[in-house]
């Protein structure tokens, strides 16, 4: 069986009997939903257990998690939900399955207001920036802009993932906020004309398709060329990631697409006080520090510093755009995604 369908299977008997026996839980084990892939969020969840030796048991779900939590009522075993963007975490709060972690000085502190939801039902953990892999063989420019991505000398040459990806959605989000619906219905439209193939894979594969000569440029996430780069079980991921280079879309005007990874409070939460303990550790500045040297994306903490491979992609300038308002644009997004046939790929 696949490692991860061990983890998943495993995660889910456990969450089942603890969603049974829900009396039986110890003082010292938070319950953790996860949008974000075990492996990522492990280094984090083991120096948590190291520090105060509560366990923390994982159930992670590609889809499907606030419904999960409906579902199980006033006895889910949720503890603490954690995501991968902005989407879902206003899909949980707008779902009914947080509640309000308010004045608690110790998260205030470290991440800031506008990385948090004003009534505490949910808080930014890290920032990653939507970005462009390029060819190193076969692109010679440095900068690039999202607004370019439709311009015809690129047909044929780019590669995505699935459009309704929800960071592919948050990006199209980010573009109806800054341009308006009809501009980015044009725009998604030149960029599939100038698909290689029909959107398909993760951001990784994007990468590769560069490497193989399938496509010049790929849209993808930051943190995965420093999961590449360091693959060790998977070596041929390193050379995906020797083939490009990072371009930084729109750092001469408005500034990169960003999205976060957060947490919030489960509403029904058996361990509260447990989970709250491991929310404050999340947001301090060590989990940042985790975060930035193993997860490769960007600490939301003041001052903080992101690693030295993340550096090494170059400076990241962040839009500034509200995420909130990038939020409110989703469903228009992926309307357009729908509308233009994005993932039939380009016509010819």
């Amino acid at each position: 069986m696949h490692i991860r369908s061990k983890i998943q299977l495993s995660a889910l008997i456990g969450a089942s009997m603890l969603a049974t026996t829900t009396a039986a839980y110890a003082d010292g084990e938070v319950n953790i939903y996860s949008y974000r892939q075990p492996d990522l969020i492990k280094p984090l969840l083991d120096t948590f257990t190291q520090q105060t030796g509560i366990k923390t048991n994982v159930l992670f779900l590609d889809k499907g998690l606030v419904e999960r939590i409906q579902a199980e009522g006033a006895n889910s075993p949720a503890d603490v939900i954690m995501t991968v963007d902005i989407a879902r975490l206003m899909e949980a709060k707008e779902g009914g399955v947080t509640q309000a972690v308010t004045d608690n000085a110790t998260i205030n502190k470290d991440i800031p207001a506008n990385l948090r939801d004003p009534a505490g039902e949910w808080f930014g953990l890290t920032t990653r920036g939507r970005v462009v892999y390029a060819s190193k063989d076969r692109v010679a420019q440095t900068s690039i802009t999202y607004e370019e991505l439709a311009d015809p000398k690129w047909k044929g040459k780019i590669c995505i993932r699935d459009g309704q990806h929800s960071y592919n959605i948050g990006l199209i989000a980010s573009m109806i906020a800054v341009h308006g619906e009809a501009y980015t219905e044009t725009w998604l439209k030149g960029v599939k004309d100038n698909l290689a193939q029909k959107p398909s894979g993760g951001d990784r594969d994007q990468a590769k398709a560069i490497f193989a000569g399938a496509c010049d440029i790929g849209i993808g996430n930051t943190y995965y060329v420093g999961l590449m780069q360091t693959n060790e079980k998977e070596p041929d991921q390193k050379k995906w990631a020797e083939a490009i280079k990072v371009l930084f879309p729109n750092s001469a005007d408005r500034g990169t697409h960003v999205n976060i990874s957060g947490m919030a409070l489960a509403k029904n939460a058996p361990n509260k006080d447990n989970a709250v303990k491991l929310m404050e550790f999340l947001a301090s500045g060590e989990a940042q520090q985790i975060y930035a040297e193993q997860v490769f994306e960007y600490p939301v903490m003041p001052g903080a510093e992101p690693s030295a491979t993340v550096k090494s992609f170059g400076t990241i300038k962040p839009d500034t755009l509200s995420l909130a308002d990038i939020a409110a644009n989703r469903k228009k997004a992926s309307e357009l995604v729908d509308k233009v046939g994005f993932n039939e790929g380009p016509e010819s």
